[in-house]
């Protein structure tokens, strides 16, 4: 049941689940003030969503994660890269 679930969401969403769990654990005792890890992992999220960001855009998702206290995570990524703003 369970691989039937991450299959239908690998399909619906075009990500590998295999690769948000690679992502979920980098960020096991990540450092998540620092902007290198911040933005690498902003990258990463870019490349495995099939997006690609401007760095203006990069930018702005690492300032606020780092300043404003945004919580990491692959939806929130995500949804600074719809924002239309």
């Amino acid at each position: 049941m369970e691989n039937n679930f991450f299959k239908n969401v690998e399909k619906k969403t075009g990500v590998n689940m295999n690769d948000i769990f690679q992502l979920a654990n980098s960020l096991q005792g990540a450092n998540l003030q620092d902007e290198q890890t911040v933005r690498q992992v902003v990258q990463q999220v870019s490349r495995i969503a099939n997006r690609n960001i401007p760095k203006e855009m990069e930018d702005k998702i690492v300032h606020t994660i780092i300043n404003d206290g945004k919580k990491l995570d692959f939806n929130t990524i995500a949804e600074m890269m719809n924002n239309k703003k």
